[in-house]
């Protein structure tokens, strides 16, 4: 099978061909991958932002959606011919040892759950299964950046009906948290980026003023809300100047929701914190796949929400270059790898 390699830190991706194991061990799963998205974690693992990567060269990838080929022993939640979805938070089931792939006859490291090949040996607890005849496409999004950014505003910031939301950042992630905050009326939804275009793809996911990042932006969202501050700001690029600016705006009464993964040590002064001021980190939203997808299948089934238009773009797996460029510009919503095509 074909498969992304990981082969040396801040390089491209090498595309080629990977054995599968020879067999499945306890708890594991055989899954034909037809989706996978791509996400800022692998961004930072091909720039190794947490320093040196150990692991080199290993697989790539964390969310996607496909059809379970095999099974190991003690998988009880899947079956052969069942449709998932592939996730990085654990839910319930079975946590298998790792996978060991062969690469020109040498052993390559994969964790728990890959997305960027063809097939896959998966964790049991990081699969959840989905209805035959849903969208394998739209289903690849609840690996991450659904139940992630969703997750942020139910679970972390347990977003009230009317608050005023501030989201930093409009990429996949911004825009579900913006989506997620209109479904629970928060009013307004201010969004602000660096480029003009996510400003209006996020008219349509919620966001009721779209502000350009600038330095007077404090004086913009006050004037926005007659002059007071945002109830919840939540900040999803991870970029360290900007996770300070969410805080130095979230009122002393309100809330600061870091999402991104910060690329440097941030300076905050804490003493609001002593008192009404709140500040949560999200690890995946807090999500419970095996719970929450069910409930977003359903929505989507009942067309309550609509998430395939989050999709702007899609590649083969020998152009997976081409889109990690395209993801690292900001010039597009989310961004799918079909491995069939």
């Amino acid at each position: 099978m074909k498969a992304a390699i990981l082969v040396k830190s801040k390089k491209p991706l090498v595309v080629d061909e990977v054995k599968l194991p020879n067999k499945l061990h306890y708890g594991q799963v055989q899954v034909k991958i037809y989706y996978s998205g791509i996400c800022g974690a692998q961004i930072n693992e091909i720039d190794a932002v947490k320093g040196k990567d150990k692991f080199l060269p290993h697989l790539l990838g964390h969310e996607g959606s496909g059809i379970v080929e095999k099974i190991g022993t003690g998988v009880k939640n899947v079956q052969p011919g069942d449709h998932v979805v592939l996730h990085w938070r654990k839910s319930s089931g079975i946590q298998s040892a790792t996978p060991k792939y062969y690469w020109k006859n040498k052993e390559i490291n994969a964790g728990w759950v890959t997305t960027f090949n063809e097939k896959s040996i998966i964790s049991e607890n990081r699969l959840t299964k989905i209805p035959i005849n849903f969208d394998l496409k739209t289903a690849a999004l609840f690996g991450c950046s659904v139940t992630s950014g969703f997750g942020a505003v139910n679970n972390d910031a347990k977003v009230k009906i009317g608050q005023s939301v501030v989201v930093i950042g409009l990429g996949g992630m911004g825009l579900n948290i913006s989506y997620a905050s209109s479904l629970v009326s928060a009013y307004p939804i201010i969004g602000i980026d660096v480029l003009k275009n996510k400003l209006k793809i996020s008219k349509k996911f919620g966001v009721t003023h779209g502000i350009l990042y600038q330095k007077n932006l404090q004086e913009k969202i006050s004037k926005i809300l007659n002059g007071k501050l945002p109830d919840v700001v939540f900040e999803t690029t991870g970029k360290h100047k900007l996770m300070e600016k969410a805080y130095e705006i979230t009122p002393n009464n309100g809330k600061t929701v870091y999402v991104g993964v910060p690329d440097k040590k941030i300076s905050i002064y804490s003493l609001p914190l002593a008192f009404d001021k709140s500040l949560a980190v999200s690890h995946g939203g807090d999500s419970k796949p095996d719970e929450d997808i069910p409930r977003y299948v359903r929505l989507i089934e009942n067309k309550k929400i609509r998430l395939n238009k989050l999709i702007t773009h899609e590649f083969s797996l020998k152009d997976i270059n081409k889109a990690l460029k395209l993801f690292r510009s900001g010039k597009a919503g989310r961004i799918l790898i079909n491995l069939q095509r």
